[in-house]
């Protein structure tokens, strides 16, 4: 993107994030989950429901007492144990990857040494664990520390292609880095959950409620196929 470009969608989004926050407000940082427990409950939630991935989250910390009896559980049991969120046969092996991986990088089940490193070098390290991609990492260090990352999930994703923040071909991965760069660190927290709300209440996957939107007069999507099509 060049610095025309950038420039234009970072004033194409202060118009964006003032309208999503008067209409959900601006929400302040809290931690939601620690860490691990983040990183656990995001792998649960990859192809589900957020209701599919708390059974699964919740029936984990209900039958084991800590991080280390779910890393050392045969994994059929973890297996039943998640059944709930969905894909158990593939979410299993890798929760329990993921636990030995930081254990045996950092000697116990704790990611709260992250908190101290570089942006750059947190999202390396935990990219480094198998099934950990760019959105993972970001979630676990913007929801657990309040540290500037972006996460890009579906709704988010969908939404910045429609507002044309993000180009039409660009893929989650990539939008991670592009989404970091046209919106100011101290707002990610807020407008990646107002960007959510916005996808779950109008800007649906299917259907979006176009005419109930207040964002259409910078909607790419609604100026270039809704519009031509009324």
């Amino acid at each position: 993107m060049d610095a025309q470009t950038l420039a234009e969608r970072k004033e194409k989004y202060q118009a964006i994030a003032k309208i999503l926050s008067e209409k959900y407000g601006y929400p302040t940082w809290r931690q939601h989950l620690p860490p691990v427990d983040e990183l656990v409950s995001t792998i649960l939630s990859q192809s589900t429901t957020d209701a599919n991935r708390d059974r699964g989250f919740y029936a984990l910390k209900a039958k084991y007492a800590d991080w280390e009896s779910v890393r050392d559980a045969p994994l059929e049991e973890i297996v039943e144990v998640i059944r709930p969120a969905g894909l158990a046969n593939q979410k299993g092996p890798r929760i329990q990857e993921a636990l030995r991986y930081i254990s045996e990088q950092v000697g116990e089940i704790s990611l709260d040494f992250l908190k101290d490193m570089p942006i750059e070098e947190a999202k390396q390290w935990l990219t480094k664990i198998n099934g950990i991609g760019p959105k993972t990492a970001a979630i676990i260090l913007l929801f657990s520390f309040n540290m500037p990352a972006f996460p890009v999930d579906t709704h988010v994703h969908r939404v910045t292609k429609r507002l044309g923040l993000i180009d039409s071909k660009t893929n989650a991965d990539k939008a991670h880095t592009i989404l970091e760069a046209i919106v100011p660190p101290e707002d990610y927290y807020a407008v990646h959950l107002n960007f959510i709300q916005h996808g779950r209440e109008i800007c649906k996957a299917r259907n979006p409620l176009c005419q109930q939107c207040p964002l259409t007069v910078y909607c790419q999507y609604y100026q270039e196929v809704v519009k031509q099509n009324e």
